[in-house]
């Protein structure tokens, strides 16, 4: 609830500082040329506000505030700052929660920076290429199927549509109708493709042991009974680089920053006195009430 308030909050001083923004508002302070991050924009009770500060709000506001003018932008940031500053300096004693909130706040500010740096970093076209070599250099291809079926729920069942089927009944036909896999049934029993793999045994046996182009007999899994059409089979490749470009980014981003984790921490004078504390005091929130 704490949490959806502070949220709240910030919604509404979006809303606030931007309504009636739009139009009817003279045009923003004129700075004098060369203004930096440091540049003062206003004051509150002495306590300044600077356009880095601003510029640093702008990022993280919703798209929506972004297509705004940027003298509407400009007067509706700098509102939601003072209002803000006016309404944290009303908060002037910081109790142990505010004080833990904010260097949490900070030390996973500055430990995103390191993380989004590192792994910026370590995913290059180089990197790619030797994760790709590394998982699918020695690929053994896998066989894949394309199949259909028709799911019901007893082998009488499934033996009466098999003899439907033996007698010249179309297959898709017959597991639009009958069958009760909703997925696949709307598609005429279609799987598309598929390896072994992906299936439940019974089901993988029979497609492996079906004879292509020919509806098996019964084959029952924990879902039901199935007839089974395999209509083709065909080795899988390994997938190209660029198939698996974000997969592998994945992989080498996480392998960089784990690398980095260790780097530093192994680097890093660390003691740990409160190992022997009580862990249930975590759930003690009136500790830092």
């Amino acid at each position: 609830m704490a949490i959806e308030k502070r949220l709240g909050a910030a919604v509404f001083w979006v809303a606030a500082a931007f309504a009636g923004l739009a139009t009817g508002l003279a045009n923003g302070p004129a700075l004098a040329e060369g203004e930096t991050a440091a540049t003062v924009v206003a004051t509150v009770n002495g306590t300044e506000i600077t356009l880095g500060q601003m510029i640093a709000l702008r990022e993280s506001l919703p798209d929506q505030y972004l297509s705004l003018a940027d003298d509407v932008l400009f007067k509706g940031i700098l509102e939601q700052l003072i209002q803000q500053e006016a309404l944290a300096q009303a908060h002037s004693q910081k109790s142990p929660r505010d004080k833990a909130v904010i260097v949490n706040n900070e030390r996973g500010y500055f430990s995103g920076i390191v993380i989004s740096d590192v792994a910026s970093a370590a995913v290059t076209d180089a990197a790619l290429q030797k994760a790709w070599d590394e998982k699918y250099a020695d690929h053994v291809p896998q066989k894949e199927y394309s199949a259909a079926h028709i799911l019901v729920e007893t082998e009488a069942e499934a033996k009466e549509l098999k003899a439907e089927l033996d007698g010249g009944a179309e297959f898709a036909a017959l597991a639009k109708e009958a069958s009760n896999d909703p997925g696949s049934g709307e598609q005429g029993g279609e799987l598309g493709w598929f390896t072994l793999d992906r299936m439940v045994k019974p089901f993988a046996d029979g497609v492996a042991a079906a004879t292509q182009g020919k509806v098996t007999d019964p084959v029952q899994s924990d879902f039901g009974w199935h007839l089974i059409l395999v209509h083709e089979s065909r080795d899988r490749p390994a997938p190209t680089l660029d198939e698996v470009r974000d997969v592998l980014a994945g992989e080498v981003e996480e392998r960089a920053i784990a690398a980095k984790i260790t780097e530093l921490t192994g680097a890093a004078t660390i003691t740990k006195p409160g190992e022997g504390i009580d862990p249930a005091l975590l759930k003690n929130n009136a500790l830092i009430d």
